[in-house]
């Protein structure tokens, strides 16, 4: 792999401000690793060469005339296929959108591109971001650097790829039940859900999802993805969930240790099934912050099973985003999302209530949990990587497993909002990554980035891949 391309965010970033590189040479070198790497990957599903090197050129001009380009100049990012770049098609993977051109950027997007970077193409998602797998008909199968038969996840599986390939070293996600966390873990990358409402939605009215979507980055390291979220958070009038911004600079937290932490360490929720493999890495993993001096107690309180509430929240506010619509492009969607979208059509308002119990449930649990402990640690995901056309598995280690059972881990932190990322921990003995999940109390975004660049710290993660079409 090319130089500049196996560098993280941050050191491009000081790498253009010494006068080292030029913009233009990281945005020829990013399309030069694209043009190698994603015809077998099927990340990218559509580039803008030319643009970005336009605005590479124009970065050098004003570094020339001695401006501040901005803390991301001139990192290439990819977006997923469901956020709007102006000028470009939004089309959430569904064939029915094919064409649905946006004509300005979102709110994320708006405030990267304002920071410095500079997009270099959209990601691919299953239709409306809606498995845990990368794959529409479409634009069809995402592939995982790590072995190309298998998925990298889903649904920010494009963005995943793309990082954790080398192609660009951050990426665009969002997570309504784990579309980072998902496939950061089963591709061996950083990722972040960060507290709901620190990143504005929106303007866009088509994915505006209040009940469970965030959006964040997906990572090399922890500190890409702290300047990341330095330049991305904060209110905006698009979106009346979101938050003020912070008085913090997450980068400049990352700078500090941790303080002695109380961890609490739940291997299964309760009631999840983990692959053996996977749980013995997780498990050395949280040792690890054992050897580091903080303290380690497993959690033995029950975490309701909020699966349910969860699927019947999410799929209800998808269909009323699609309602005016469906009766035309029924037909159109993908037989999974179809199928969703008719049972949420069925629910009704006593559904709707029980659900939010269930949530109000679930955040008694969690608020009792964080009175006595500083963070929460479990698996990211039960197993590793699957095959990449799907289906997820239906059984771990033999044992039959629940619908969503293969996603058991991630789900509950979008229902009661939490900041939860997912660091590398190993990988299994088929060579596929697995990552561990670090939970704080919501808005304290500040420490999970903390804790987990405390682990990489302590046990860097590899990077470049040791596949053969990441060493271009």
């Amino acid at each position: 792999m090319h130089n500049l391309l196996s560098c993280s965010a941050v050191e491009l970033a000081a790498r253009i401000r010494s006068k080292d590189i030029s913009s233009v040479e990281v945005i020829e070198e990013c399309f030069k690793g694209i043009r190698a790497m994603n015809p077998q990957l099927n990340a990218f599903v559509a580039l803008r060469e030319e643009e970005a090197l336009k605005e590479a050129r124009e970065l050098d001009d004003r570094i020339a005339n001695g401006e501040d380009p901005g803390p991301l100049a001139p990192i290439p990012i990819g977006v997923k296929d469901l956020e709007d770049v102006a000028g470009m098609v939004t089309s959430f993977g569904s064939i029915p959108f094919k064409d649905n051109m946006a004509r300005r950027d979102s709110v994320q997007v708006a405030r990267l591109r304002e920071a410095g970077a500079i997009v270099v193409g959209k990601t691919n998602t299953p239709e409306f971001g809606f498995t845990g797998f990368t794959k529409n008909r479409l634009y069809g199968v995402t592939r995982n650097p790590w072995d190309l038969e298998k998925t990298p996840g889903g649904s920010s599986g494009g963005s995943a790829a793309a990082v954790a390939s080398g192609m660009v070293p951050l990426a665009t996600g969002s997570d309504a039940g784990g579309s980072i966390r998902i496939p950061a873990s089963y591709s061996g990358c950083f990722g972040i859900k960060p507290s709901f409402g620190r990143i504005p939605l929106g303007p866009s009215e088509l994915l505006h999802m209040t009940a469970t979507w965030t959006l964040g980055p997906l990572s090399r390291t922890v500190s890409d993805a702290a300047l990341y979220l330095d330049s991305t958070f904060g209110y905006h009038p698009a979106d009346p969930s979101s938050l003020p911004r912070p008085s913090m600079s997450y980068l400049e937290c990352l700078k500090q240790e941790p303080p002695t932490l109380k961890i609490a360490y739940s291997p299964d929720l309760g009631y999840a099934r983990v692959q053996r493999d996977v749980a013995r890495l997780v498990e050395k993993g949280v040792e690890s912050f054992e050897e580091m001096g903080h303290r380690v107690e497993i959690f033995k309180g029950d975490f309701p099973e909020v699966s349910n509430a969860w699927a019947q929240l999410m799929n209800a506010e998808l269909y009323g985003l699609l309602q005016k619509d469906f009766a035309r492009i029924r037909e159109d969607l993908g037989r999974t999302l179809a199928f969703s979208l008719e049972q949420a059509r069925k629910l009704s308002v006593d559904d709707m209530i029980a659900a939010q119990r269930i949530r109000t449930r679930l955040n008694k649990v969690l608020w009792d949990l964080f009175d006595q402990f500083d963070v929460l640690m479990t698996p990211t995901m039960p197993t590793e990587a699957f095959g990449a056309k799907g289906p997820p598995p239906a059984e771990i280690d033999g044992h039959p497993i629940p619908l969503l059972g293969a996603v058991a881990f991630t789900y509950p932190f979008n229902l009661s909002g939490s900041p939860a990322a997912t660091v590398p921990v190993g990988r299994t003995g088929a060579g596929l990554p697995v990552g561990l999940q670090i939970v704080g109390p919501r808005h304290r975004d500040d420490l999970v980035l903390q804790v987990a660049r405390a682990y990489e710290r302590f046990h860097p993660w590899e990077f470049p891949l040791p596949h053969p079409i990441c060493a271009t």
